[in-house]
């Protein structure tokens, strides 16, 4: 009973700063799952992780719905794309040699949120409840970066959120806040998808008491970040996002060069 309170808890601050910086906060639950469960295989820490990451984003994307800060339209596009390669994604976590992926992963990681925490004022405008900024993508590039976010996210766990709020700000121009709640919307159908791939693959066969309880933590979190979101300015999103991205990176490095 203690250790599944103990879970809520953890999935209580992972959902808050998860939806905080639209991220899912796979990127804080899945190093402290390998912390804990060493002897863990990758596709099962990984499932748990995803089945989290979807209930945590599916909350707070009703938050941010209510907010009126999702761009639907740019967010059915990214999940269009994003959907195939979170499968892909998770069927190929058995097979990829994760020591060459995770060490050339954890490089751009690392340098991504060096440069995001540096530079959070390149961010565009905040502007919340206008979904301006990001119309005028380029459509074929933005898909294509889905894509890579959900491959990515679901071979690490991750979620892709963590990745994707820096593509549509930096390189897709998209304001702060949206980005953080159209990653939200994509995130819960990118996990959804991945979950369901562990589910059949029977990975959370004996997990469902522990991964229940992360996800009743994350959703009631998802309620918080939601709500401070609205307090914190899009610069300090930012920079958080930036550090959050070095520890991933680092992180990612050192479980594959000592593992």
């Amino acid at each position: 009973m203690a250790g599944h309170i103990l879970h809520v808890l953890l999935g209580l601050a992972v959902g808050a700063l998860g939806t905080l910086v639209g991220a899912g906060g796979g990127f804080i639950l899945m190093p402290i799952l390998l912390f804990l469960y060493p002897g863990g295989s990758p596709d099962v820490l990984t499932a748990v992780s995803l089945a989290v990451v979807f209930a945590n984003a599916a909350s707070g994307t009703v938050s941010y719905a209510a907010m009126g800060r999702i761009d639907y339209r740019s967010g059915l596009l990214f999940l269009l794309a994003a959907l195939p390669g979170a499968a892909a994604g998770a069927i190929a976590v058995g097979y990829v040699p994760r020591d060459v992926f995770c060490t050339i992963f954890g490089v751009a990681l690392s340098a991504a949120g060096a440069l995001v925490f540096a530079r959070p004022e390149s961010a565009r405008g905040e502007e919340p409840d206008r979904l301006r900024g990001g119309r005028g993508f380029n459509v074929p590039f933005g898909m294509l970066l889905s894509f890579g976010v959900g491959f990515a996210s679901s071979l690490l766990g991750l979620g892709g959120g963590i990745i994707h709020v820096p593509v549509m700000v930096y390189l897709l121009g998209f304001p702060v806040h949206v980005a953080t709640a159209t990653s939200h919307f994509v995130l819960a159908g990118v996990a959804l998808a991945g979950t369901a791939v562990h589910l059949i693959s029977g990975s959370l066969r004996g997990l469902f008491p522990m991964t229940g309880a992360l996800a009743i933590g994350a959703v009631a979190g998802a309620q918080l970040g939601a709500r401070l979101s609205s307090r914190v300015r899009g610069t300090w999103i930012m920079r958080i996002l930036g550090l959050a991205l070095g520890l991933v990176g680092v992180r990612i490095l050192l479980v594959a060069l000592w593992p």
